[in-house]
């Protein structure tokens, strides 16, 4: 791992579960900064700002800064304002992804009839209004953008249903596939992460506890990838996968010392 510049470390079931960091973690990546190598935290969720992964992470004595946190919110707002600025959207999502598209001046639908995009991310509130809203929306015309493709999200006591239920609920209903999906493994994601690190692909490091979103990024990306068992993923699962990763470790201090499952 010494050609290595740059990591990039999933947060949850990767740093931590819910309120619990993984043992080391924090030992981890104090060594990596203490190499000066550069650290990108990258998560696929929308449900907390880039400032509270921060407080967070700072709670577990980990030192960083907002510029140090890639989150789908931010990534999909870059995407908007590229790509579609003067679209009217319709949000599934948390307030704090709402609060945040307003504020870059995006613009929300009213009405399914007005509707350019239907933006879909985790919601914990999901429920009939919203899908019939969407509904609606896509019959009208409207393109489609997910945040992320999380069936799951690892927490302490198992796992919880992420924004694939949200995807899968309008997919259902309109028989089509979402039309651009923002987090990882999206090609959006991967070149937000190297235009934030300033490195070649070759010399980062993904590091995730999901082969379908962590691996498959890195692996098409060219980095070097680490899949760790402290999340969702379980050492059966990898044989069969087609997503391999260079390395396997029970947890992230296995980049520390390079101790493979």
């Amino acid at each position: 791992m010494k050609d290595i510049k740059g990591y990039i470390f999933d947060l949850d079931g990767t740093i931590y579960l819910g309120d619990q960091l993984i043992e080391d973690a924090d030992t981890v990546i104090k060594s990596i900064q203490n190499e000066g190598k550069q650290i990108l935290f990258l998560t696929n969720k929308t449900i907390e700002s880039r400032q509270k992964y921060v407080e967070k992470l700072k709670s577990f004595n980990i030192d960083v800064t907002i510029d140090n946190i890639l989150n789908p919110t931010v990534t999909l707002i870059n995407y908007l304002k590229t790509h579609h600025p003067l679209a009217k959207l319709y949000i599934i999502g948390e307030q704090i992804i709402k609060d945040e598209i307003l504020l870059e001046g995006l613009s929300v639908a009213a009405t399914p009839d007005e509707t350019d995009i239907v933006i879909l991310s985790w919601d914990r509130n999901f429920h009939y209004d919203h899908l019939n809203f969407a509904y609606q929306a896509v019959r009208n015309g409207a393109l489609t953008i997910a945040t992320n493709p999380d069936r799951t999200c690892p927490v302490e006591f198992g796992e919880v249903p992420d924004c694939a239920g949200m995807i899968g609920a309008l997919e259902g209903v309109t028989g089509k596939r979402v039309d651009v999906q923002i987090g990882k493994p999206s090609q959006v994601t991967v070149t937000a992460a190297i235009n934030l690190l300033t490195l070649p692909p070759s010399q980062c490091m993904m590091i995730g506890d999901r082969l379908e979103t962590d691996i498959r990024m890195g692996i098409e990306a060219g980095m070097k990838t680490a899949l760790v068992l402290s999340g969702v993923t379980q050492a059966s699962d990898v044989p069969s996968s087609e997503w391999q990763p260079d390395y396997v470790f029970s947890s992230v201090k296995g980049i520390l010392f390079n101790t493979v499952t």
